[in-house]
Formats: C-alpha cells, structure tokens, sequence
C-alpha cells in the first residue's frame, strides 16, 4: 500500500511539472514576437532586391531609361565597327572593337555601383532625444523651437560647432529625430538622412553622397571617354570613305547619327564632369555650391587642391551603418511615428558628408545632453535610442 501511494505521488508530482511546462510553453509561446528582415521594416521610400542586399531609390526605374540611352547607341557602334573592320586596316581592328567593349562594360559596371549601394545613410532614432544636464564649450544652440511634433520636448532647432576654427551651423531632423552631422542632409525623395550629400540623381535613381560619390565620378567620367570615342572614331570613317563628305553622309545614316548623338551627350555628360572636378579640387558639394554656400564666407573643408582630391576621390569608403538583413521584431518598425513624422513632408536640409579627420572628435560631440536643463521638459527616466554615427562612445571618452 506505501509503494502505491508513493507511486500515485511520483505521478501527480510529474504531471503537475509537466503541466506547469506546458504553461510556461504556452506563455512564451504567446509573448513571442515575430521577427523580420530589417529592410521589410525600412521607414525610408527605398527599394531593395535579392534580400536586402542591393538597396536603390524609389527612381530606380529610371535606370532602364539609361541603361537604354548608354546601350543602345554603344551596341548600334560596336556593330556598325564589325562592317568597318577590313583586313590589315591600321585603324579599323579588333583593337578598337575590343576598346569600344571595354568602355561599355565600365559604364554599366561604375552604374551600378552607384545606383545598388547604400550612399551613407545614417540610421534615424525610434524615439524623440532625451535632454539632461551638460554643457559643452564648443556648441551653442538657437533659441528656435523644433515645432510641436515634438510635444513632450523643446529641442533648439540648430546647433552651431566649430569645426577647424568656423562655426558650422547642424539642425535637427524631425523625421530621423537626430541632429544631422555637418555636411550631411535629409533627402526628401528617399525620406533618409544622408552623410555628405551631394545630390539626388534621377538618372541612377540613388542619392550621390559620400560612399558612392567616388563611383559617380568614374561612371560619368567613363561615359564622357566612351562619347568622346564613339564621336571620334565615327568621323574617321567618314572621312575615310571615297567621295565629298555630304555624298558620304547621306549613305552612312548611321554613322551621322551617331556623331550628332555622342556630340550632344558630351556637352551634357562632359559638362557634368567638369562641374565634379571642380567641385573635387574645391571640397564643395553640388548643394553647397548651389546654395552659394562659399561664396561670402571661407571653406573650412578646404585643403588644397591635390588634398582635396585625395580626400573626396582616394580616401577609405566607410563600411555602411545598415545592416539591412538583420532581424527586428515586427512590430518594431517605427510605426507609432508615422503620423507624427510623415514622409510626405519635405524639409529644406543642410548637405553633407563626414569631416576631416583632422578635427578633434570632442568638437563634434552633438550629444543632447550639453542643452540646458531649462530646456527640458521630458520625464527624467525618458530613453532614447541615439544615432550610433553621431554618439559613439569613442567620442565621449575623447580627452579635452
């Protein structure tokens, strides 16, 4: 009878572990939240492929538009060159056929890069700043208010830093909830902050900024040479064929309309990649150049001209601050701010880019905390998640 009873025990005692488990299982089970790739999440207006890997403007269709405007004149020469090419021709060959190639195959190359890269988004906040005591010498802020979308807050509209002895006016980002870096701006097409911006392209359909400028640069550079090829090579064979030169264009169609069309695109793709070099030797970017920026006031980017090309076109391309594969928790996808800090709006930015690595990292801290305590009327246990490229903890451990 005892050994009985205690196996009846045993068996109550299993089945009410076993029965707690289950409800422990089944808890959990019911508190999971499921997760999603990043990129599914993106609050941006970007368009992403093969998994989040590739990652383009919400113009991305244009693209094709110039896939076709650079392909098809390009594969109408390299055919008409196949007729041109004689036996032992010392300037119509394989060589110059192969060189055709060749720079085609750059262009599409150096397109691509510019249009599927991450330009240097930076990574907007999920939640308004939390203000707390601090100072901080270097910095001063406006007595404007950000507008009531921050209701819980009053937050200075700009900042001025000093950046290489000038004061560098940044301004806070309603929709990143972040004070942009210098240089760096909100791009209303893509709804996205972005370091040194330089401008939007519609012909790739991506924002031009500091990790895909220097490839912007070979991809119109390389399409000036591949023009100004296309152009010269089609006037030799006119030149080259029997005959008065109207006689001879009037039956090579083809290549008259080559030479008009390469002729055309060189003054706009050309042009555009003087305007680049000059921009380059002058460490300006196409907003701040349009914008005057200059023009009455010193660059304090400016180090001369082999620096400033070194600095813009050679230098190391920073590895990008997305990770667009990563999981996140579905329902973590900033929603709550959608109304709040909608994409519709459109804000008139500062453009930008990353700063010289010359300037001491403590002067451009923008950390919240160094606003007044009179400026805060947020709880004391408010959180904030920051911007990991603007608060780096690197930056707070500097040295005064």
């Amino acid at each position: 009878m005892q050994r009985e009873r205690m196996n009846k025990k045993k068996s109550s005692q299993v089945h009410c572990i076993s029965s707690h488990d289950h409800i422990l299982m089944m808890a959990s089970t019911s508190k999971h939240i499921p997760e999603i790739r990043l990129y599914k999440a993106w609050k941006g207006n970007n368009r992403f492929f093969c998994g989040g890997r590739l990652i383009f403007g919400p113009d991305v269709n244009s693209l094709f538009l110039t896939s076709f405007l650079i392909g098809a004149p390009a594969l109408t020469f390299c055919i008409r060159m196949l007729v041109w090419i004689q036996k032992d021709d010392p300037i119509f060959n394989y060589t110059v056929l192969t060189s055709a190639f060749i720079l085609t195959l750059l262009v599409f190359t150096f397109l691509f890069l510019t249009s599927a890269r991450d330009p240097g988004i930076i990574p907007r906040n999920k939640t308004s700043v939390n203000l707390e005591d601090g100072s901080n010498s270097s910095l001063t802020q406006s007595m404007e208010w950000v507008n009531n979308k921050t209701p819980h807050l009053k937050i200075p509209r700009t900042k001025d830093v000093f950046v290489n002895g000038y004061t560098i006016k940044v301004k806070f980002c309603e929709t990143c909830l972040l004070y942009r870096p210098p240089r760096a701006s909100h791009c209303s097409i893509c709804n996205n902050c972005v370091q040194r911006f330089d401008h939007h392209c519609p012909w790739v359909g991506q924002c031009i900024a500091h990790r895909n400028y220097p490839v912007f640069i070979c991809f119109i550079s390389t399409s000036t040479l591949l023009c100004i090829y296309i152009f010269a090579l089609s006037w030799i064979n006119l030149i080259r064929q029997p005959g008065r030169l109207w006689s001879t264009m009037s039956h090579d169609i083809i290549s008259v309309i080559l030479i008009i069309y390469s002729f055309v695109s060189i003054w706009f793709v050309g042009g555009l990649t003087i305007f680049h070099v000059y921009l380059m030797s002058t460490n300006q970017t196409t907003y701040e150049n349009f914008r005057s920026r200059y023009d009455k006031k010193e660059n304090p980017y400016k180090r001369g001209l082999l620096k400033n090309v070194k600095e813009v076109l050679f230098a190391k391309i920073p590895p990008s601050q997305l990770d667009l594969r990563a999981m996140v928790p579905e329902e973590d996808d900033g929603s709550e701010y959608e109304s709040e800090y909608s994409s519709s709006i459109r804000y008139d930015n500062e453009k930008g880019g990353k700063l010289p690595k010359r300037v001491s990292p403590e002067k451009l801290n923008l950390d919240n905390i160094d606003i007044s305590n009179e400026y805060k009327t947020a709880k004391d246990d408010a959180s904030s998640e920051l911007d990991p490229s603007f608060f780096s903890s690197q930056h707070r451990n500097d040295p005064l």
